[in-house]
């Protein structure tokens, strides 16, 4: 019996023909939908003309080049942007992370071999560095990213700082994605089983190895779907660039729709580009996950049993040694 069989009745032909009957109908309904609420009044306000279109998709259009020369610097800063935050985001979240574990580790510590005012003083040390931890965590997840961002390019000034708005935005997006990972995968390692942290003290890891060997490439693997989608965010973020006058692909956007006053084409395109590098990233995410989660497999199966000739002529020669 199958699977499915099991789960749930296999619906009859009666059922089927009732199944693409009603996704016949729902689907008519929703494009007689579009039309009147969407195409129509977009088309009677002149929305779909080639002279709002012509500068986006008609290579013979005079502003074309222009146009996309500029949207091309735009997705070039953006893209940049999200490469640069995105590796210090995994950098920064992935050693918080373990600082975290290890300090929640060491709070449990009673540091029996000092004497005991130095036994005091190392837990309460740990246990001020872990609440100090956890503040910031909280802080920084609280904080709406473009509030991170604009303290970070107008705070870093007032002490003489002065760095390029591209520096500012990756700095102000780590900051905040940074946290959020560190969640991720301080999350994935509490959730391991117990037993595995109790096995690697017996083999005689240390706390620090046994977070870095065997917790942690595992909560890697578990929680790399959210870490993917927290990634797209990041990328997405880059668009609050515009707080601090970053030329990424939304701000050099209203630059353009200043001049075409063509909003809407504009945005198209753009959203149209943003889902496409987001696709893109969620397949490779998954093409990721398949290929650890194939090897794991491959690990995991014992090695095939010798076949039955060669079993025979082994347990022989041990008979005659």
């Amino acid at each position: 019996m199958s699977q499915q069989s099991v789960l749930y009745d296999v619906p009859g032909p009666r059922q089927r023909r009732l199944t693409l009957i009603g996704s016949v109908v729902a689907t008519v309904l929703l494009l007689a939908v579009a039309y009147l609420l969407i195409y129509r009044p977009l088309d009677d306000k002149g929305q779909f003309s080639m002279e709002l279109w012509g500068p986006l998709i008609d290579p013979s259009n005079e502003n074309f080049s222009q146009v996309w020369d500029r949207i091309g610097v735009g997705f070039k800063n953006t893209l940049t942007a999200a490469a640069l935050a995105i590796v210090a985001s995994l950098v920064v979240g992935t050693a918080l992370a373990v600082l975290r574990i290890q300090l929640k580790s060491l709070a449990a510590r009673r540091f029996t071999g000092f004497a005991q005012p130095v036994s005091y003083l190392l837990r309460g040390l740990s246990l001020l560095l872990s609440a100090i931890t956890r503040i910031c965590v909280e802080v920084f997840r609280g904080l709406p990213v473009v509030l991170t961002i604009f303290f970070v390019a107008r705070g870093f000034p007032e002490f003489g700082i002065s760095l390029s708005t591209l520096t500012y935005l990756v700095i102000g997006l780590t900051i905040y994605n940074s946290v959020v990972i560190a969640e991720i995968l301080r999350s994935g390692m509490e959730g391991l089983p117990g037993g595995q942290r109790e096995a690697a003290a017996a083999v005689g890891l240390s706390p620090l190895q046994t977070t870095r060997l065997i917790l942690l490439p595992q909560a890697f693997r578990i929680m790399l779907p959210a870490l993917i989608s927290q990634l797209v965010v990041v990328l997405k973020d880059t668009s609050l660039g515009f707080i601090i006058s970053f030329e990424e692909t939304l701000n050099i956007g209203k630059q353009i729709i200043g001049v075409l006053d063509n909003p809407i084409q504009v945005y198209v395109v753009i959203g149209v580009l943003f889902i496409v590098v987001n696709y893109s990233l969620s397949k490779l995410a998954q093409y990721v996950q398949h290929r650890l989660a194939r090897g794991r497999r491959t690990a995991d199966t014992p090695d095939a049993a010798p076949p039955p000739a060669l079993a025979a002529a082994a347990l022989g020669q041990d008979s005659k040694t």
